[in-house]
């Protein structure tokens, strides 16, 4: 039996029909391995001390409403868990830089982390694309709204996104007509102050972006496609978009594969991700989701693949 945080946003938040945290903890829990879990600002460090937290042990009841009590409130070093699971969505912001930091220092004390603190302070999500030109798409990251232009003469329809941004929050599309070009440049990099990321348009999007699970460098044999739905080019579930899983393609498991093959090694045992015809848009290791919705549209259990790999890292790790 295992002890398990989970370092999230707040359980109540949660949605379990579709929360991947929560998968993740059922199937924890399951094994009879332990739960707690706490918030990022509930983690603190101390000179002369370890960095510790005010952690809830939780059992999860299976009721859909109530579905976790509360069995004990305490303080707790990270250090004693046997693992430490980093599930905080974003924003990549200070805040959440911080947070790494502290995660780092309670590895240095003994603790198991997962993703590694410093693999996700050094593969932000939009950013880590640029290790692998060789799958992506014409890409732009600039603060100059000059540059953004001349991209655009370029290659005519582009989307425009912010570095920091979730689920399809913030994305904007400009066709050949440059229409509200300069606004959408003015908004999202707030005349030069903040650096956002330009994209070729990739048509492909009508047949979805793909959610492409690899778990320690294993690509899970399905993804899922979320499809943009009516006038809508975001095909991110938040955004609206219908996820349709789909088994994983030749072409998509070599692009995983070759990814997986560099990143995992690095301290990232789950990584999502996005990729729109054969071309990477997004490499996820904050916390990717879709294991439930891929599990439950195909029967291939990715909580159970994912779990399986938690626990070969902790027991290599203990070796």
């Amino acid at each position: 039996m295992k002890n398990i945080l989970f370092v999230a946003d707040p359980l109540d938040h949660f949605k379990i029909y579709k929360d991947t945290t929560f998968s993740m903890m059922r199937e924890a829990q399951r094994r009879g391995h332990r739960i707690a879990a706490c918030l990022p600002q509930d983690i603190q460090w101390t000179s002369g001390g370890r960095v510790s937290a005010v952690v809830q042990q939780i059992t999860l009841t299976g009721d859909a409403k109530d579905w976790y009590r509360v069995d004990i409130l305490e303080s707790k070093a990270l250090a004693d868990f046997d693992a430490v699971l980093m599930r905080k969505d974003p924003p990549f912001d200070a805040e959440y830089i911080y947070s790494t930091h502290l995660l780092q220092q309670a590895e240095r004390e003994g603790a198991k982390v997962v993703n590694s603190p410093r693999a996700l302070r050094d593969h932000p999500e939009k950013l880590a694309i640029m290790e692998f030109p060789q799958f992506v798409t014409p890409t732009l990251v600039t603060r100059s709204a000059q540059a953004v232009r001349d991209f655009h003469a370029e290659h005519g329809d582009i989307i425009l996104k912010p570095l920091d941004g979730m689920g399809g929050m913030g994305i904007f599309r400009v066709k050949q007509d440059a229409l509200n070009l300069g606004s959408i440049v003015e908004t999202l990099n707030k005349d030069g102050a903040e650096t956002i990321m330009v994209q070729r348009f990739v048509p492909e999007v009508t047949q979805g972006d793909k959610r492409i699970l690899i778990i320690a460098g294993e690509p899970a044999p399905f993804v899922l496609a979320r499809i943009p739905q009516g006038t809508e080019v975001r095909g991110n579930l938040a955004a609206g978009g219908k996820g349709v899983a789909q088994p994983l393609t030749a072409r998509n498991r070599e692009i995983a594969e070759a990814i997986g093959k560099v990143l995992a090694p690095r301290g990232l045992l789950l990584i999502g991700l996005d990729v729109i015809g054969d071309s990477v848009t997004e490499i996820n290791v904050t916390s990717p989701t879709c294991f439930q919705e891929i599990t439950e549209q195909t029967g291939f259990d990715v909580p159970k693949m994912f779990v399986d790999a938690l626990e070969a890292h902790l027991s290599k790790a203990a070796a």
